[in-house]
C-alpha cells in the first residue's frame, strides 16, 4: 500500500470497517487532517476496552495528524444504547464533571496535548449542545433524520426489544451533530470509533453530506473481548482501568502479562509500538518461550500508559513475587484497620480481595489463598494482627496488606 500509515494500521489489525478505504488512504497521504474520537463520561477513567481506537489515534498523531478527543458532556446525559439491553443510569452534574476530568487524564497518557499543529485538543459536546432548546434542535435537524433509517440501526433494534426510551432514541442524532460541528469548526473529516458505534458514526457522515454537500468518513476498530468472549467494559465487571487510582501500574502490567496465548500477537500489534518485524519474531515463540513475548507486551503496554519508571517497577515486582523474592514493595497494596484477630473470611472481604464471604469461603476451601506463603484452607482460620501481610490469590494475584 502506498500510504505508510494505512499500511501500519492495517497490518496491526486496527481496522474493522471503513466507509471509503481509498478516500481515507488518499486523505492520510496528502497532508494533515483533523480526526475525532469520542467517549462518554460514564466513568472517571478509560479502560482497556476503549484503547483500540485511542491507540489508532496515537498512530495518526505520530504521522502528523491532529486528534480531537471528544468527551461527551451532553451525550453522557442521554446514554448510548449501543450494545446494551437496558438504559444507562442518569448521573449528577458533580459525577459528570469528575468523570470528564478523569477522561482528560486518561487521554493525556496516550496523546500529546498542547498548542502545536498536530497536538491533540479536548472538546466537549456540552459546549455546543447546551445552546439548543428542544424546539431549536428539531427545527434545525428534525428533517435530516428519518424514522425508518434510525430504526434500521442495530443498536436501536436491540434496545427496542427491551423498552428503548425516547431519550436514548435521540442519541444518534446528538452524535451526528457532533461530527457536523467538528467538521464546521475544525474541518474534521474523519471519525474513529469502536465497531459498536458504526451506525451512530455513519449518521454523522450522512448529516454532513445533507447540510454541507461534503464527504466525511468513518474508521471503526474491532472490539476487545476477555478470555470468555465478553466485551471488556465497566458494566461487564471486567474492566482494567487506565488511571492508576483505579488500576495500579502493577495490575495493569499483570493484565497484559496474563494475555491468553492466542491473543499475544494481536495485543502486541494493538497495544504496543514494537515494530512489526519484531512482533513477528515474538509471536513465533512456542511453549514456555512465549512467556518472554508476554513480558515484552506487558512492559511496552505499561510504559505507554504509565511511563517507563512505573513499567520497570511493575516488572521488578512481578519478577520478585513470582520468584518468591523478598522485595514486595511495588506490589499492589491496601490499608486495613485491625485492632484484633479477624476471621479469614472477614479479612479477605475487608481487604476487598472478594466481594462476599461466600466467594471468599469457596476460594479458601479450594486452596486458592495464601498468607505470607502459607496456604489457608480452613474457613475458620484466624488472622492475628501484625504490621503487614502478603496475600496471594491463585497463582497470579498478590496483595500487600498494611495494617494502620
Amino acid at each position: 500500500m502506498k500510504n505508510n500509515l494505512m499500511f501500519e494500521l492495517t497490518q496491526r489489525g486496527f481496522i474493522n470497517q471503513c466507509s471509503n478505504m481509498n478516500a481515507v488512504a488518499d486523505l492520510l497521504d496528502n497532508g494533515q487532517i483533523a480526526v475525532y474520537l469520542g467517549s462518554d463520561p460514564t466513568a472517571d477513567s478509560l479502560h482497556v476496552g476503549h484503547l483500540v481506537p485511542v491507540m489508532m489515534m496515537r498512530w495518526l498523531q505520530k504521522y502528523g495528524h491532529k486528534p480531537l478527543m471528544l468527551v461527551g458532556g451532553a451525550t453522557g446525559r442521554i446514554g448510548d444504547p449501543s450494545g446494551r439491553d437496558t438504559g444507562r443510569p442518569m448521573m449528577t452534574e458533580e459525577v459528570l464533571a469528575k468523570n470528564v476530568a478523569g477522561l482528560k487524564k486518561s487521554y493525556s497518557k496516550f496523546l500529546r496535548f498542547g498548542d502545536g499543529e498536530s497536538d491533540a485538543l479536548i472538546v466537549d459536546n456540552y459546549d455546543w449542545m447546551r445552546g439548543y432548546s428542544h424546539l431549536d434542535f428539531l427545527a434545525q435537524y428534525g428533517l435530516d433524520f428519518t424514522i425508518p433509517r434510525m430504526l434500521s440501526m442495530e443498536s436501536v433494534k436491540k434496545r427496542l426489544e427491551n423498552g428503548m426510551t425516547f431519550l436514548e432514541f435521540n442519541y444518534m442524532t446528538f452524535q451526528a451533530v457532533d461530527f457536523l460541528t467538528l467538521y464546521k469548526e475544525h474541518n474534521c473529516v474523519l471519525q474513529l470509533c469502536g465497531a459498536d458505534q458504526w451506525g451512530n458514526a455513519i449518521m454523522g457522515v450522512e448529516l454532513i453530506r445533507k447540510k454541507m454537500g461534503k464527504e466525511a468518513y468513518v474508521l471503526s476498530t474491532s472490539l476487545i473481548t476477555d478470555a470468555n468472549g465478553n466485551k471488556i467494559g465497566k458494566s461487564a465487571g471486567n474492566a482494567v482501568w487506565v488511571n492508576e487510582d483505579k488500576t495500579t501500574p502493577y495490575e495493569y502490567y499483570q493484565y497484559f502479562r496474563n494475555t491468553p496465548d492466542d491473543l499475544v500477537e494481536k495485543f502486541l500489534k494493538i497495544f504496543t509500538e514494537i515494530p512489526l518485524d519484531e512482533i513477528a519474531k515474538l509471536s513465533a515463540l512456542q511453549g514456555a518461550e512465549l512467556n518472554e513475548a508476554k513480558k515484552r507486551l506487558a512492559f511496552a503496554a505499561t510504559e505507554i500508559a504509565h511511563g517507563r519508571d512505573a513499567a520497570c517497577e511493575a516488572e521488578a515486582a512481578a519478577a520478585a513475587l513470582f520468584a518468591g523474592g523478598a522485595d514486595n514493595s511495588n506490589a499492589p497494596s491496601v490499608e486495613i484497620d485491625m485492632s484484633g484477630d479477624m476471621k479469614i473470611l472477614d479479612f479477605l472481604v475487608a481487604i476487598k480481595l472478594f466481594d462476599s464471604k461466600s466467594e471468599a469461603r469457596r476460594n479458601v476451601e479450594q486452596g486458592g489463598i495464601q498468607i505470607d506463603g502459607a496456604k489457608i484452607t480452613d474457613k475458620e482460620f484466624v488472622v492475628a494482627p501484625k504490621s503487614e501481610y502478603m496475600v496471594q490469590k491463585g497463582k497470579k494475584t498478590f496483595l500487600r496488606v498494611v495494617v494502620k
